[in-house]
């Protein structure tokens, strides 16, 4: 038996240890990730708490453990692949028939990992400058959240900056910092001289540009509505056909809860460009109140003083409706057979429109039918039809 024979046989020895090693080590492996899977899959989330964003359930406890499981097999086939990628190189390198091979091996791993290390420490000023830039930003942010806040609750006031604007406006402002502080780190970013880096940017911002057209329409519009004041969340407006109460304002869309709990909502476009009626402006304490009104119609039989007062005397009875200033009627028409009565009365109730209008209606009624007055009114139509002559 020659030397080479006696040297080979004790390293194919060291060799089969080596795998039998390895492959009880992945055995091992294998039934850790088998049990802590089996326990996650049995706890019944007992630890685990849905993931949630502002009250959004985004995952349910389950979904979770699912994921939880993916990624713990993914990783333990990583482990495996690694463990397999290591033995290798070095049963490899216990012959010299295949040393080369071994280093080529080798290599493959630290070659890259050499890599990373270099362009790490390379970068490491760089780094800790992004860092530095970042944590001044979030501090002023934080700032500007704190004086928002205070605003907000009355407990700083700024001449001519309504508290509504404070939170619209640090909104703005912390976008705006961040855009600012983004540019700022770019070019400290590793790779963003590359080519690669350029058209990813640039990729981005023409699909950003394509894209959001609409988007940033409606952010703007959003802007200008908040700055104009036009209604305030819980108002009662009227926007094209839809009158509801404002549950939601934001910088894309508006959300009106209607008489019936409808909600109907707004891209800010369309309320910039349409009329909007606020109804709880008239409420405010400066203001004499909102001029609720309704129309009936009389033959001229019946005295127009008679209508005038009963009308009066109906509105003064309705709850909610102010005595001073008092309710007036107008005559707003003089038609073929019967005049038309509109009766005009003031309220500061706007959560109760609805109920003060049935309310004004039925004492409309009642004050007609104790006068003994019919209220319907004749209407006429005549029509003619002409034959064909034979």
């Amino acid at each position: 038996m020659n030397i080479y024979a006696l040297e080979f046989i004790p390293r194919l020895g060291i060799a089969l240890g080596i795998v039998a090693v390895q492959v009880l080590l992945i055995w091992l492996i294998w039934l850790l990730f088998r049990h802590i899977s089996y326990k996650l899959m049995h706890s019944h989330g007992e630890k685990i708490k849905p993931l949630t964003i502002h009250k959004l359930k985004l995952l349910s406890v389950k979904q979770i453990i699912t994921v939880i499981v993916f990624f713990l097999k993914l990783l333990k086939y990583l482990i495996t692949a690694l463990l397999l990628f290591l033995t290798l190189p070095i049963v490899f390198s216990l012959f010299p028939a295949t040393k080369d091979l071994a280093a080529t091996l080798f290599g493959y791993i630290l070659t890259p990992l050499k890599n990373i290390a270099a362009g790490t420490i390379a970068h490491i000023p760089h780094i800790i400058t992004i860092i530095i830039i970042v944590t001044i930003t979030r501090y002023v942010i934080k700032a500007l959240k704190f004086f928002a806040a205070q605003i907000t609750k009355g407990k700083l006031v700024i001449p001519g900056f309504y508290a509504d604007w404070a939170h619209p406006t640090y909104k703005i402002l912390q976008v705006l910092l961040w855009a600012f502080t983004v540019a700022i780190v770019y070019p400290y970013l590793p790779g963003s001289d590359s080519k690669i880096f350029q058209g990813v940017s640039v990729f981005v911002g023409i699909i950003f540009s394509l894209g959001s057209s609409t988007a940033i329409g409606n952010l703007v519009a959003g802007l200008v509505i908040t700055y104009m004041r036009p209604f305030t969340i819980g108002d009662r407006v009227q926007i094209k056909d839809s009158t509801g109460f404002v549950v939601e304002k934001n910088l894309m869309v508006v959300r009106l809860k209607t008489d019936k709990n409808e909600y109907v909502t707004f891209p800010n476009t369309l309320i910039l460009n349409s009329g909007i009626i606020n109804y709880h402006a008239s409420s405010y304490e400066d203001t004499e109140g909102l001029i609720l009104h309704a129309e009936v119609t009389f033959g001229y039989a019946t005295p127009w003083k008679t209508v005038h007062e009963i009308l009066i005397q109906a509105a003064i009875a309705t709850d909610h409706v102010q005595k001073n200033p008092k309710p007036f009627v107008l005559q707003t028409g003089l038609d073929d057979f019967y005049a038309q009565y509109q009766i005009n009365c003031y309220t500061k109730e706007i959560d109760r429109i609805p109920a003060i209008y049935t309310q004004l209606y039925e004492n409309i009624q009642d004050g007609f039918h104790k006068a003994n007055i019919d209220m319907t009114s004749a209407h006429f139509e005549i029509s003619t039809t002409q034959k064909a002559k034979s």
